[in-house]
């Protein structure tokens, strides 16, 4: 392995390649394909958490794996969102989806730009923005196992979660433009 492929890299590898099949779960004519497709989202959630906590623990942090974590993040929230949409084709799915969806694009953006003028940290993660995924993955399990549990809709519990996150996604973002504001001015 090189410097720049360890453990942890490899482990947000895996997050990425876990996208097709669990898509081909989700479409998966199987009474059982919605608990597959939360399970796998479940496992995808779990490399997140231990290849941060593996690139820390092990001294192996990397730019590229700096680069890759968000990236692999983005691109599976935005995957399982628009599953989804397709799936509960409406404007309660459509809306906070687009927002989320349109946040993530606009705050990557933000980052970049923010970085190229040496401004990275005004646009550093916040705690709002750790609310908003935490809401935003609680309402994805909810929404891909779509079943009830001891008489509580899921889907409804995650679409409730889904408005929480976009509201929260809203405020995240408006705090990160606040922050980054001066700089934009110039």
């Amino acid at each position: 392995m090189t410097k720049t492929i360890n453990i942890p890299t490899l482990l947000t590898l895996l997050r990425v390649a876990l996208i097709p099949v669990l898509a081909v779960f989700f479409y998966l004519p199987w009474e059982y394909s919605n608990i597959a497709t939360t399970f796998i989202f479940f496992i995808a959630g779990v490399t997140d958490w231990l290849d941060g906590y593996l690139a820390r623990k092990m001294g192996v942090e990397t730019k590229f794996g700096a680069f890759l974590d968000p990236v692999a993040d983005k691109i599976m929230v935005a995957f399982i969102l628009v599953l989804l949409v397709e799936a509960e084709a409406s404007i309660w799915m459509t809306l906070p989806a687009a927002i989320i969806i349109g946040r993530e694009i606009t705050i990557s953006s933000l980052r970049e730009w923010m970085a190229e003028i040496g401004q990275r940290a005004t646009v550093k993660v916040s705690q709002i923005g750790k609310w908003k995924t935490s809401a935003q993955m609680l309402a994805i399990a909810c929404l891909l196992y779509r079943e009830e549990i001891s008489g509580v809709s899921m889907q409804l519990v995650g679409l409730v979660m889904l408005y929480i996150a976009a509201i929260l996604t809203i405020w995240s973002m408006m705090s990160y433009l606040r922050a980054a504001f001066s700089s934009m001015a110039d």
